[in-house]
């Protein structure tokens, strides 16, 4: 019996040997092609050699030999050993691989999500660029007082175009900003009361062109001022009520309320609700409707157009900012979304501030840094229609030398383009604040760029520039922001005089 369990231990022994060398010339294989050996190639058929000698001395021994138990337990733990080395062996280098599957794998995803930033950032910037000349030369043409109403009536149509299309441009950057995590939700004072009034003026004028009855929230509350990002919940504001507009007949109606709940001294709950009497959404539909590109179906699309992506973007801004959207909905009988935001009350006495004459533009000269003479010559056009003076340098360099060679306070503001040649815009708001002047220290650079990214913003501050307006500009928002910095530089110059 013994001698049985001795022969069947060397034979078995002998037939995981045959094992474990098979097994280690396909992990060989699998390391040449991971890896390039070079002259080394050989270094990894030195165990697979000793293996086939222990093999041999195995065989040997067995036919040859008279083994013992003691011998014969060698023998087939060593087999034993050296199949557990093996599949240890096997193990830790597939987790090497998977490690370094996953890390190219990475890198590959930062790569292409790097690409893809600069690819969006560059079409965005190339996109707004003629933008910026059509929409400028709309806003100058419209406010020609001796505009017949029909040519009238095509540039508001013209107007409203390209603002769907730059928010269409928006909409597709904000999915890129909210997939990359590079949103940022800013926290800023704001009267509540002014930029409903503001949606009030915009929607009332889309639904009467419509045919639409339009009923505007009113603002009833002692609350008027809040911290939160003012821009973004008009955006998602905006992007519902457009939603209802589009997807409503005449003679329908939208119905735009607001209410507030206090949850405690300071935080409010506020509630936005739009109600229409449009299309409405089947059941099926409502769980994609927030979906990026979501289409109920194509005569939808061909009927009303859309990009699909306004609400998504919206969805996903509420929920960044703490809140929620919900939405009811019957087909045939219209929708009603409901947006709650939390926000924080600022009280009315802090939130009060002395009424300030703004400062008029007649007769400041103003130093336009741009590279295209088109966009040049629309902001001045602009600039020109409040009376103020304004001259051009091509590039940033140039603005540099003009500055250093003019007068103190000849010029009351500088608007500067990022993307030029020569000099870009950060390189020159840079240099033009380290001249020893008290002037330019204090003097209002305001960036008026296509580059849209939260990014250029914070580059643009970064830079010693006092704000950001993103191509193609509203001209109310450009006097508007030139008369808070002007004024502002005018207060600073009067605090270090009084000095």
């Amino acid at each position: 019996m013994s001698s049985f369990i001795i022969t069947a231990m060397v034979f078995l022994g002998s037939a995981l040997m045959v094992y474990n060398i098979y097994g280690f010339v396909h992990f060989v294989q699998t390391i040449k092609k991971r890896k390039n050996w070079d002259n080394r190639v050989g270094f990894l058929y030195i165990p697979i050699v000793l293996l086939v000698f222990f093999l041999l001395g195995y065989l040997i021994v067995g036919i040859f030999g008279k083994p013992d138990l003691v011998v014969s337990g060698i023998l087939f733990g060593g087999s034993i050993f050296v199949c557990v080395i093996y599949h240890v062996l096997n193990h830790l280098t597939n987790e090497l691989f998977e490690d370094e599957n996953l890390s190219a794998r990475l890198m590959a995803a930062e790569e292409s999500n790097r690409l893809k930033n600069s690819f969006l950032a560059s079409i965005s910037h190339e996109m707004r660029t003629p933008m910026n000349v059509i929409i400028g030369l709309d806003e100058i043409a419209l406010r020609n007082p001796a505009l017949p109403g029909e040519t009238k009536e095509q540039l508001i149509k013209i107007r409203l175009s390209t603002k769907h299309l730059l928010g269409l441009i928006d909409n597709i950057l904000d999915v890129n900003l909210l997939d990359t995590g590079k949103m940022v939700i800013r926290s800023e004072r704001f009267s509540m009361p002014d930029t409903l009034s503001e949606l009030n003026t915009i929607f009332t004028a889309l639904c009467a062109e419509k045919g639409l009855a339009y009923e505007p929230a009113d603002w009833m509350f002692n609350d008027a001022w809040f911290m939160g990002d003012e821009l973004l919940i008009r955006r998602v504001l905006h992007a519902v009520l457009d939603n209802a507009v589009k997807y409503t007949d005449a003679p329908g109606s939208v119905i735009f309320t607001v209410d507030e709940r206090s949850t405690d001294e300071e935080n409010r709950e506020v509630r936005f609700t739009v109600k229409d009497t449009g299309i409405g959404i089947s059941r099926e539909f409502l769980p994609k409707l927030f979906d990026v590109f979501s289409k109920e179906d194509a005569s939808t699309t061909s009927r009303f157009g859309g990009g699909g992506v306004s609400l998504s973007v919206a969805k996903r801004i509420v929920t960044l900012m703490g809140g929620t959207i919900e939405v009811e909905s019957e087909k045939g009988k219209g929708s009603t979304f409901t947006i709650t935001l939390p926000l924080l009350s600022l009280k009315v006495k802090q939130a009060e501030t002395p009424v300030v004459e703004p400062v008029s533009l007649s007769g400041l000269r103003i130093l336009i840094v741009e590279d295209v003479e088109e966009n040049a010559e629309i902001v001045s056009d602009l600039l020109e229609l409040e009376d103020a003076k304004s001259e051009r340098a091509e590039n940033g360099q140039i603005a540099v030398e003009m500055v250093k060679n003019s007068p103190p306070f000849y010029y009351a503001a500088i608007l500067m383009d990022l993307r030029m040649p020569v000099m870009d815009g950060l390189t020159a708001a840079r240099e033009i604040r380290k001249l020893n002047r008290m002037d330019v220290k204090i003097m209002p650079i305001i960036a008026l760029t296509a580059n849209a990214f939260d990014s250029d913003v914070q580059q643009t501050m970064d830079a010693g520039m006092n704000a950001h307006l993103a191509k193609p500009v509203d001209a109310d928002v450009l006097y508007g922001t030139l008369r808070q910095w002007i004024q502002e530089h005018q207060h600073k110059l009067k605090a270090a005089q009084d000095e």
